[in-house]
């Protein structure tokens, strides 16, 4: 399905969007928001109310899924079905509708009330999961799930239902289907003499609801009137945290929260803003390391059944990434000294206490693991003292599946990009006097070396990640890899310089070798960096340049181009891949946001200018011919007709997962927007 066909499916069914919230006569008069969106195999629809929130996902195809994921504990009820004959279309007969209604203990469950048709002639329900949304992604990914967490279906009449308390006895969740088109027989759910299936479906939990935030609560007057964006976020919004992306990730992210609250920054209410940041603040380690994700509800009781023997429903927090600690002081400083609102606020917002703890001395606590790990390579700048991923792990930033980063154990971005940021930001900070009540006696000797230590990693870490390639290298290159996935080369070939190409590497295998893979990273220098002119003009050719000499697409900007790096990491970056060569959204933002950055200096060359205005408009480009898809989390393409064609990421069968329909950080683009000089891509 094409993306102007989604966007025309969801023009007919935003009757009551999030952001304009039409009111519902429901019990005590609850506004319903709403609104829906049909993404390659999946219909969805989103619904928020008072204490209900749930995102409804109908998969089609020939195995068909039913999916109701709910922000509250991050829980949700999935069920499957055995495969088809023949692919199906899943239809939904108006909008879900909330529902509060109690178990059998009397204990409220919060969900939707909805039904749905498929022109099938025979249904087999195989395996229903009613638990956390980390076990039933697991469950989609795996096909296995803990065998505590799963029951049978009690069936009655053309009635089937699941239902089971949390583990610790806590109210828990509920799957309800009632055949109103056709008939249960020996286990299987056949059609009526019109060939279809209609099911009346209610779907609950018993986990403790999140406060909403929207409106007026949420954005301010800058923000753009993108309603799909708006929708997405304000879904994505409560008052205790900043979701993810649903309805994979229902819950905290750390990397997520802080990208998200830095490129929205300029549209988002203050409070908004510092939920962001507070939610980052409760959650670091003792060692003052970001968390990049929590298991709560049901999924930490498991956690700790297994770590301690307990039934413990604590959160529990993940610290296996290692960029999100370089982000959060960055973000910080951004919004404490560089905002005027967050300036005017920021000696008030330290104080305040979070569990406990003011936010100054969190803060501080973030500040003074960035310093103590950043020391080793300032005084000895060898490949060996940068910033790693953890031992075990094959992923530790934002690329963070299995081959993210070509088998790459030192990321371009942390050590080029985040450290030095990170280490500014400590400077600033502690230059303004707002760390002051916050700081310690043995803080004095490594902030006094904060400047010098910044300056160490940017004058020596870049550099160790520059790839440099001859033309006619570079242009043998392109040309095998475009005939090997069915690209054009010519226009790619073109673009290629007499000078050969240069650019930086995704990131540096154990032996500190730099990993020949173009991506889309700079977009962090971009935003958080001042790059020398000579920098800027490779990243700015970089982002302009056609694909497969570049990153530029029909279908939007690539977060990945493997073909100067040899047919095995080729394989593993295929279209794919959850970071191939695909496009993620957010990263178009970054870089359009980091763009903007740039041309607002004043130091700058013509030729540079030149450089950089003509990667913002092949940028936005790609952005604007992809509007239809933006609030997604990350989509693919074929090249077919001539031109790059966007593919909902999660349609195809090769896919390694699906895309979030809902993507926290694909929602940014309401605080950006095209420059008004109508500038237009003239390169390749």
């Amino acid at each position: 399905m094409s993306g102007r066909t989604g966007a025309r499916w969801l023009a007919t069914v935003r009757r009551a969007p999030l952001v304009a919230a039409a009111a519902v006569a429901l019990t005590g008069a609850t506004p319903v928001q709403q609104y829906g969106v049909r993404e390659g195999l999946n219909l969805n629809s989103f619904v928020r109310s008072g204490p209900v929130a749930a995102h409804v996902v109908l998969r089609s195809g020939k195995v068909p899924r039913l999916l109701v994921a709910f922000p509250a504990g991050n829980s949700g009820v999935a069920l499957w079905f055995a495969p088809l004959a023949g692919a199906a279309q899943w239809t939904l007969a108006g909008q879900p509708q909330p529902v509060t209604q109690a178990d059998a203990r009397g204990r409220p469950l919060h969900g939707v009330r909805f039904t749905v048709a498929i022109p099938a002639a025979r249904l087999v329900p195989q395996q229903a999961v009613l638990s956390s949304i980390r076990v039933i992604r697991d469950y989609q990914a795996l096909g296995k799930a803990p065998a505590e967490v799963l029951t049978t279906a009690a069936t009655t009449g053309n009635a089937i239902h699941w239902s089971r308390d949390r583990l610790d006895g806590a109210a828990g969740y509920d799957l309800a289907m009632t055949v109103v088109g056709g008939r249960i027989a020996d286990g299987a759910i056949l059609a009526g003499a019109d060939g279809v299936i209609r099911l009346a479906v209610t779907a609950l939990t018993g986990e403790t609801p999140l406060t909403p935030r929207g409106g007026d609560d949420l954005l301010n007057a800058h923000a753009q009137p993108d309603a799909g964006a708006r929708d997405a976020l304000t879904f994505l919004s409560y008052r205790e945290k900043f979701l993810a992306g649903s309805w994979r990730f229902d819950t905290y992210f750390g990397r997520d929260t802080l990208m998200s609250v830095r490129l929205l920054m300029p549209a988002l209410q203050p409070q908004a803003v510092e939920t962001g940041l507070t939610s980052v603040l409760a959650r670091l380690s003792r060692e003052g390391e970001v968390a990049h994700e929590e298991d709560i509800g049901e999924f930490a009781i498991l956690d700790h059944r297994k770590s301690d023997g307990s039934s413990s429903a604590a959160p529990v927090y993940n610290y296996n990434m290692v960029d999100s600690d370089y982000m959060l002081a960055p973000v910080a400083r951004a919004w404490l000294l560089d905002d005027p609102r967050g300036r005017t606020r920021a000696a008030a917002y330290l104080a305040q206490r979070v569990d406990g703890e003011t936010a100054g001395a969190r803060l501080v606590r973030n500040l003074r693991f960035v310093l103590a790990r950043a020391a080793p390579f300032a005084r000895d700048p060898a490949p060996a003292r940068l910033i790693a991923l953890k031992p075990g792990m094959d992923a530790g930033e934002w690329r963070d599946s299995n081959d993210g980063l070509a088998g790459g154990r030192i990321p371009y971005d942390v050590n080029a990009v985040l450290v030095p940021a990170a280490l500014d930001a400590a400077v600033a900070l502690q230059a303004s006097g707002l760390l002051r009540p916050y700081l310690a006696a043995g803080d004095a000797a490594p902030f006094a070396q904060a400047a010098r230590i910044a300056a160490a990693w940017r004058a020596q870490a870049p550099s160790l990640f520059d790839v440099t390639l001859p033309a006619d290298t570079a242009r043998r290159q392109v040309t095998d890899y475009a005939r090997a996935i069915g690209v054009p080369d010519a226009p790619a070939v073109q673009a290629i310089p007499a000078t050969g190409l240069r650019f930086p590497a995704i990131a540096l295998d154990a032996a500190g070798r730099p990993i020949p893979v173009q991506n889309s990273d700079p977009g962090f220098a971009l935003l958080f960096d001042r790059p020398a002119e000579a920098a800027l003009q490779v990243m700015a050719a970089t982002f302009a340049r056609p694909f497969p000499a570049g990153l530029r697409t029909g279908a939007g900007m690539l977060v990945a181009n493997p073909a100067f790096a040899g047919a095995a990491i080729q394989r593993r970056f295929s279209a794919n891949a959850y970071h191939g060569t695909v496009v993620w959204s957010w990263q178009q933002a970054l870089v359009a946001a980091g763009l903007a950055r740039q041309l607002d200096r004043r130091d700058l060359s013509a030729p540079t200018r030149a450089a950089l205005a003509q990667a913002q408009a092949c940028l936005w480009d790609g952005i604007e011919a992809t509007r239809a898809v933006q609030s997604s989390e990350l989509w693919s393409w074929r090249y077919a007709g001539g031109r790059y064609q966007v593919v909902p990421f999660g349609a195809a069968g090769a896919d390694v997962d699906e895309s979030n329909a809902a993507q926290l950080w694909s929602t940014v683009y309401l605080a950006l927007r095209r420059p008004a000089d109508g500038a237009r891509c003239t390169s390749g």
